[in-house]
């Protein structure tokens, strides 16, 4: 099972200067584990919204960095944008993304949100599925009137009293609204007039509280000389951007206007696009004939990917993938600095056998590599045995087998390792001297890939009902550890 993951997309009242950008992003990047995904920056708006994913706590310590810089950072005194706003951190939603649910979501708003109260003092309001009162559930709501509306308001209007934080407004930063939801997707279409009125009347028509389109809000702006309908899909499952932009576009072309663009805000789940498309060329089963994602399928995951299924909570991979792994990092240093001898005439006497080495270790590389998923197959199969009925006469026979089969691949990575080993020392005496270290590296890498698969051998061994099966194993990788 992998770590839980959750997404966290902070808005920022600044999207002009560059430094106070650049250092909300190094507040929150010092975080490990963090990783931003996207950052926009809109002057128009004046506002910057930044999307990052991390474990749970990881978004919560981010977050509030990020806010504290924002803080010292932003002064809404003298802030002006098209975008509504009332904090110089506006905004702070946790989006479950894996393994986490909708209410440890709300849990960590509420973290946030009393650190950020005591800490920063800036008053602090749930909302969406962490409000606390069904009348902040929805950010306009609670963002009306704005910093200088709220200003007036706190302290003197019970109705404005913060859930948490001090009842008055911080002078510079203002307030926040921190919470838990879905996914939600910024979208933006951009007609091509500069009479504002008439995005004004499309966002009256196509949002939910005017009797619109489900799950949507929407306002009119002008940016950048155009007229803007801005919105906020709540849930693309039930209103996509391809019907926002078809409803828009029907009311732009009833005023006589036409469609500029349109713009993401963020990020969106990749089933936003390609199902607009699918829906276009009436393709019902478009994502199973995607290029590009046959592609990541059969690559497998990506390095974080592979780390994050390590960290988690299931056996699989497990120490004999990460021996394998090892190997086959070793092996790829190897290639590396033979491919650093080859062509130098300073080592033309090492040519031939810099060039044998390369060959050995492409080939040790590839198969440690493969490696790495037989070990998850071969523990699958242990496991489906002792899966087999206890009152079944072959039951043993078969969980000894699957053992076995479990014991063969370590020991092909024991086998490759002690040649990474070899190579790697060999390299490291009669290859580039300026990579001296990294064949050192590899051979390091080497010896841990032999140490770990020698380990998985011997606990497979252990595990057989009949040990004179295993005595063959043992031997080899004996004589293996003696070779290295």
């Amino acid at each position: 099972m992998a770590s839980p993951l959750v997404e966290c997309v902070p808005n920022f009242s600044d999207g002009r200067d560059a430094g106070v950008i650049n250092a909300i992003r190094q507040a929150m990047t010092a975080v490990p584990g963090v990783r931003l995904l996207d950052v926009q920056s809109d002057q128009a708006h004046h506002r910057s919204v930044f999307t990052f994913v991390a474990p749970p706590q990881a978004a919560v310590e981010a977050a509030f960095r990020a806010m504290r810089v924002a803080r010292e950072r932003i002064d809404l005194n003298g802030h002006k944008g098209e975008h509504p706003r009332m904090g110089a951190t506006d905004v702070v939603p946790f989006v479950p993304v894996r393994e986490i649910t909708m209410e440890e979501c709300v849990a960590l708003a509420r973290q946030l949100a009393e650190r950020v109260g005591r800490e920063l003092e800036i008053p602090v309001y749930l909302y969406a599925k962490a409000a606390a009162r069904p009348e902040r559930e929805r950010l306009p709501d609670i963002r009306k009137g704005e910093f200088e509306g709220l200003r007036e308001r706190i302290g003197k209007d019970a109705a404005a009293d913060p859930d948490f934080g001090p009842k008055h407004i911080h002078p510079t930063a203002g307030a926040t609204a921190i919470g838990a939801r879905p996914f939600l997707v910024a979208y933006n279409v951009y007609l091509d007039t500069s009479d504002v009125a008439i995005a004004k009347e499309i966002a009256k028509t196509v949002r939910t509280s005017s009797g619109g389109l489900p799950g949507v809000q929407a306002s009119g702006f002008s940016v950048g000389g155009l007229a803007q309908v801005s919105m906020n899909l709540l849930d693309i499952d039930v209103t996509s951007p391809a019907t926002v932009f078809a409803a828009v576009e029907a009311e732009a072309k009833k005023r006589g206007v036409g469609i500029s663009k349109s713009e993401i805000v963020g990020l969106i789940p990749e089933r936003g696009i390609l199902n607009a498309g699918a829906d276009r060329l009436l393709l019902p089963d478009a994502p199973d004939h995607l290029l590009e994602a046959k592609i990541r399928e059969a690559e497998g995951p990506t390095l974080d990917g592979w780390i994050e299924e390590l960290a988690g909570g299931a056996p699989v991979p497990g120490g004999g993938s990460a021996s394998a792994l090892a190997g086959a990092l070793g092996a790829a240093l190897v290639a590396m600095v033979a491919r650093l001898t080859i062509g130098r005439k300073a080592y033309a006497a090492v040519q031939d056998r810099a060039t044998a080495i390369l060959a050995e270790a492409e080939t040790l590389r590839g198969e440690l590599r493969q490696l790495v998923d037989d070990d998850a197959v071969a523990y699958g199969g242990v496991s489906a045995a002792y899966k087999v009925p206890k009152e079944n006469p072959s039951r043993s026979q078969v969980i000894d087998q699957a053992l076995l089969g479990a014991a063969r691949t370590p020991l092909a990575m024991a086998r490759a390792a002690v040649r990474v080993v070899a190579l790697a020392k060999e390299m490291g005496e009669i290859g580039n001297k300026n990579a001296s270290s990294d064949a050192g590296v590899g051979m390091a890498l080497g010896r841990a890939a032999l140490a770990g698969s020698l380990a998985n051998v011997r606990i497979n061994v252990a595990s057989l009902t009949d040990a004179s099966l295993g005595k063959p194993f043992l031997a080899e990788a004996e004589e293996l550890e003696r070779s290295a």
